[in-house]
């Protein structure tokens, strides 16, 4: 009897162990095009063998939330295992008139639109229920807009790790400097996600920023 009571004791204690052990969920927040979806699919593909989504040149590619569970990050013997969560890129407005400049025909770029919008405010949503969030903006471009302000004022009320990853840091015009001038407060990583540059550190960076989780 007391052999059972036991082996019941420990599959209790097995069992909240695993239960209360959580994937931490990583959002991959930005300005359209800066290629969150390019760097979550680097990884994916490392680790999984799959990737999350599609890319395109077009803005606004990816227009609803996207999910990858059970990603093992492994770095220096040490591995995480995350719940990727890629998002829509977040602007201020999306006119239809952007798309038809790729030669969408304009039922579909007033479709696409329409859609980016709302995948907008389901990512602005998914912020409630992020653990850790990295922004990715575009070294290339002028880091002071509203929108990339906006973001970070929103992670910052919400007490939600951030990481700031500089993207692009292969092209010639990219400006990294920029971006920590911009953001002094948080750590910037320059990577290229297209060439899978420099991702040592940014697996150093996120598994640092993961031990402030509560």
């Amino acid at each position: 009897m007391a052999i059972k009571s036991f082996a019941e004791l420990f599959k209790k204690f097995i069992s909240n162990v695993f239960k209360n052990k959580k994937d931490i969920k990583l959002g991959f927040y930005g300005p359209p095009n800066a290629g969150k979806t390019s760097l979550a699919n680097r990884i994916c593909k490392d680790f999984t063998g799959e990737e999350i989504g599609s890319v395109s040149k077009i803005p606004h590619e990816t227009r609803n939330v996207q999910f990858k569970e059970k990603v093992e990050i492994s770095y220096k013997g040490k591995s995480m295992t995350f719940k990727m969560i890629d998002t829509p890129g977040i602007t201020t407005k999306v006119d239809y008139e952007e798309f038809l400049k790729y030669k969408v025909k304009k039922k579909e770029a007033k479709s696409r639109a329409k859609e980016a919008t709302q995948g907008i405010i389901e990512s602005i949503k998914w912020l409630d229920d992020m653990d850790l969030v990295v922004i990715v903006l575009d070294s290339t471009e002028n880091p002071y807009n509203q929108v990339n302000i906006t973001i970070i004022g929103n992670l910052v009320a919400r007490k939600i790790p951030v990481l700031i990853v500089a993207n692009k840091a292969d092209l010639r015009k990219a400006k990294i400097k920029k971006i920590e001038e911009a953001f002094p407060e948080y750590e910037v990583i320059g990577i290229s996600a297209k060439y899978g540059k420099n991702l040592d550190n940014f697996y150093e960076a996120v598994f640092k920023l993961s031990k402030k989780i509560k």
